[in-house]
């Protein structure tokens, strides 16, 4: 797989400047940013050689933009994991979208989360290599802005996992209404090859508007069992505590590797 070097229910607007984009043809990835976002979550990024990170649609409480579960060393089921959660106020109620969502109280919302974090996983024998990765997530709650602090979260494990791929952002690309009209289109503005799509697209994705547009669905799927069996609920930082990046690393790529595979030929 190519890489490149890292770097609402309206349409998008045109950026004031025009993003830096990707070489044409490779594989896109478009996700909301999650607070240090689940396993599966965090494949599918890391199996992507772009990610735009939708950042213009409706905020949601009951996600995982400003909020994870994490599971203690040696506890990976869901039922055995408690919410990290960063408090967060909404300028404009329901209506405000993820960028606008602000933090109250940064510095408290910082110190909490870091605190949690070492709680955790702080007696991991690969604590320190994660705590000195960490140090970026926690100077992003300066921003004052949740969603800095969530894309940064993943952006900072990805790094952390080797990955080399380039984020964009929907706010500086241009893409029509429409759930998948949007995504479609927002693949098609940086010349992906590819759009992959987790399981929870699936369910709705219209394969309509990537079909007029030239580009291929893939569904991203990743192993049954193992470090996956809670993949969608609990947090990525228990398998990268448990197993540390390098071993991790080597599943994503295999993961990875997969996914590749399922894409048309050229």
């Amino acid at each position: 797989m190519t890489r490149t070097n890292p770097s609402s229910a309206t349409a998008s607007p045109a950026a004031s400047s025009a993003p830096d984009l990707p070489t044409p043809g490779g594989l896109c990835a478009i996700h909301q940013p999650n607070l240090f976002p689940r396993l599966t979550t965090l494949a599918k990024l890391f199996a992507a050689d772009t990610w735009i990170v939708l950042d213009d649609v409706q905020f949601t409480r009951r996600d995982y933009q400003h909020r994870t579960r994490l599971a203690a060393l040696g506890a990976q089921q869901a039922s055995a994991s408690r919410w990290m959660s960063i408090p967060t106020h909404l300028p404009q109620g329901r209506q405000t979208i993820v960028r606008d969502a602000l933090i109250v109280d940064p510095d408290l919302a910082r110190r909490r989360t870091m605190a949690m974090l070492r709680q955790y996983y702080g007696s991991s024998p690969h604590w320190p290599a994660l705590a000195q990765s960490l140090e970026p997530v926690a100077a992003s709650f300066g921003s004052g802005r949740t969603a800095v602090v969530a894309a940064t979260s993943a952006r900072t494990l990805l790094g952390l996992l080797g990955w080399k791929g380039q984020i964009l952002h929907s706010s500086d690309l241009t893409a029509r209404p429409g759930r998948s009209q949007r995504l479609a289109d927002l693949a098609a503005a940086i010349g992906a090859r590819s759009y992959l799509c987790g399981t929870g697209g699936m369910k709705y994705l219209d394969s309509a508007p990537f079909a007029a547009q030239g580009l291929a669905v893939i569904p991203f799927l990743t192993p049954p069992g193992g470090i996956w069996g809670s993949g969608r609920q609990v947090s990525a930082l228990w398998a990268l505590a448990t197993l540390g990046p390098t071993a991790l690393a080597r599943q994503l790529r295999a993961v990875a590797a997969a996914q590749t595979a399922l894409e048309p030929a050229a």
